[in-house]
């Protein structure tokens, strides 16, 4: 099991004594005994040793494989360091990003450096290389099970980092979380598989916020609320689509200043007479509480409504788009706008549906939120600005339209979600979260980049 190239071998075992000489390190900082470090530095050689070899000796025999498949001769690529940097170019900058996201994390948080830590690294290395290679067997299910994989070892490492990681209240602040993300993300996927985007949404979300807040403080009940705002937000989400369609311009930009106009707007309204702009002071429903509150219970299960809520759109919305007419057509529209508009579907009525619906739930969001944090904030949708976008692109829909699903969102809410906890739990900065964040969302987004757009394949 050992490479052909030299530098390969080279390579290989400079990587292993630099991973060995980490653990002999940490293993000292932890306090362990001498012999117990003498022990791990040896096992964890060995071991790292032979897999990195092993993926060399695949890497390789890959390279040669394709090489002798290849029709003319004189256009096989040589075996050597560019030719296994050409066909495994995105597993290798994938590992590099999670190998200095590590190396930051360590550098920056002293409780992070841990022997445990570092083997869930490797571990999560291995995880990333079993991903890649497996997912190219998985025709049209790739980006599904990559992201399935990430998550199985985002969770994993997560529960061996942090104490209390699989505890009750953790899985459920987790999936809270996810749901307000998840049904935010419901009009963002929609609009993607159309090939468009929707940047109004966080301002949406804002704007809803405060705006049913103010109607209970005028004395609107609260129910008669919340469909005021629900129904404002798809008239608002409509007004994008026709806008979008009509002035044939990007609809990131022009969404994007909508999204501004909405919510200066409310505030501007709800700012009359006060002098708390952007904020609105007020009774929250104890119903709405209870909805979306931590502690909220559904018929007596400490469950909070809000996942079960999530969970019942998610169904809905994974049919609807697969078994029924108007799904087809989205998908139709989205791969191949022509064709579709030869066959007689309207373009212009299902892009200002996905919008309007888009709106819908971008301001149902905000009013869940709402009721989880008991008051009204114009910035409480500023951090779905781009994670609504993060999380359609992990589980693998395409932004130019045609291909992926609302299943796939749920896993790259998912992933969002769990590695938010994972940073948040190991006491990393928001800042340096941020950071991290990015790093280990460029190699999933790139692993998803590989596959060719359903235009290509008609």
């Amino acid at each position: 099991m050992i490479p052909k190239s030299p530098f390969l071998i080279w390579l290989n075992l400079g990587l292993t004594l630099i991973v060995a000489a980490l653990g002999f390190g940490l293993g000292f900082y932890q306090g362990l005994q001498a012999q117990v470090v003498i022990l791990y530095t040896i096992v964890s050689f060995a071991i790292l040793l032979w897999a990195l070899n092993y993926v060399a000796t695949v890497l390789e025999a890959r390279q040669i494989g394709d090489a002798a498949e290849s029709v003319d001769p004189s256009e096989a690529t040589p075996l050597g360091v560019g030719a296994l940097w050409s066909s495994n170019r995105v597993l290798i900058v994938a590992m590099g990003l999670l190998l200095l996201a590590y190396l930051i994390v360590a550098a920056t948080i002293p409780t992070f450096r841990t022997i445990g830590n570092l083997i869930a690294f490797l571990v999560l290395e291995l995880i990333v290389i079993f991903a890649v290679r497996v997912s190219g067997r998985f025709v049209h299910g790739r980006s599904a099970f990559i992201g399935l994989i990430v998550l199985v070892a985002l969770i994993v490492i997560s529960s061996f980092s942090i104490e209390s990681f699989l505890s009750g209240a953790s899985i459920k602040a987790i999936l809270l979380f996810a749901s307000f993300l998840g049904i935010a993300c419901v009009g963002q996927t929609l609009v993607a598989l159309m090939g468009g985007l929707d940047l109004s949404i966080p301002y949406v979300i804002g704007a809803a916020n405060i705006g049913m807040l103010y109607l209970i403080g005028l004395g609107v009940p609260s129910g008669v609320a919340l469909c005021m705002i629900l129904v404002i937000g798809a008239g608002f989400g409509f007004l994008n689509g026709v806008l979008s369609y009509r002035l044939q311009g990007q609809a990131l930009i022009l969404t994007l200043g909508t999204g501004f106009s909405i919510a200066g707007l409310v505030q501007i309204l709800t700012s009359i007479g006060s002098s708390f702009s952007g904020n609105v002071f007020g009774t929250v429903p104890e119903w709405l509480r209870n909805f979306a509150a931590m502690n909220g219970e559904t018929f007596g299960l400490a469950i909070p409504p809000t996942i079960l809520l999530w969970a019942a759109i998610a169904m809905v919305v994974i049919v609807g788009l697969h078994y029924s007419s108007y799904g087809r057509y989205i998908y139709a529209l989205g791969g191949n706008r022509r064709s579709a508009k030869l066959i007689g579907v309207s373009e212009f009525k299902y892009w200002t549906i996905c919008y309007a619906i888009s709106g819908f739930f971008a301001a149902t969001a905000g009013c869940l939120l709402l009721g989880w944090s008991g008051g009204g904030f114009i910035g409480v949708g500023d951090q779905y600005l781009f994670t609504t976008l993060a999380a359609v692109v992990i589980g693998g829909t395409s932004l130019l339209g045609g291909y992926g699903g609302y299943g796939f969102t749920v896993i790259g809410v998912l992933v969002l979600q769990v590695l938010t906890a994972f940073l948040i739990g190991i006491g990393l900065k928001y800042e340096w979260q941020q950071f991290i964040f990015g790093l280990l969302i460029l190699p999933m987004v790139a692993l998803y980049g590989r596959s060719p757009h359903i235009r290509s394949l008609v």
